[in-house]
C-alpha cells in the first residue's frame, strides 16, 4: 500500500518544498515535521492529493490510519484501504 511518504516524495519531485508549504499556507517547519514523524497529518494529505490530482479521500484515509498506534484494527484498516486501492 502506498503511504503519504509516497505522496509526499511525488509532490516533492515536481516542485521544491519551499513551494508547497507556500502553496498550502503552511509552517516552514510542517513538511520537515511530517517526514520525522514519518507520514502527513489528514489535511496535508488531502491538499497534496488534490493539487496532484490524486484521490483526495483515499489520501486522507491513509494519512489518518497511519497516525493511529498499531492494533489489529489498524492492521484491518490498512488492508482494507490497500484492496480498495489496488482496484
Amino acid at each position: 500500500m502506498q503511504s503519504t511518504m509516497n505522496l509526499l516524495e511525488a509532490a516533492l519531485s515536481t516542485q521544491p518544498a519551499p513551494y508547497w508549504t507556500d502553496k498550502l499556507k503552511l509552517s516552514r517547519s510542517a513538511l520537515h515535521t511530517a517526514k520525522t514523524r514519518g507520514h502527513l497529518s489528514p489535511a496535508i494529505a488531502g491538499a497534496l492529493a488534490e493539487e496532484l490530482g490524486q484521490d483526495v479521500k483515499t489520501w486522507i484515509v491513509v494519512a489518518a490510519l497511519e497516525s493511529e498506534r498499531d492494533s489489529a484494527c489498524k492492521t484491518r484498516m490498512m488492508k482494507r484501504v490497500a484492496k480498495l486501492t489496488s482496484v
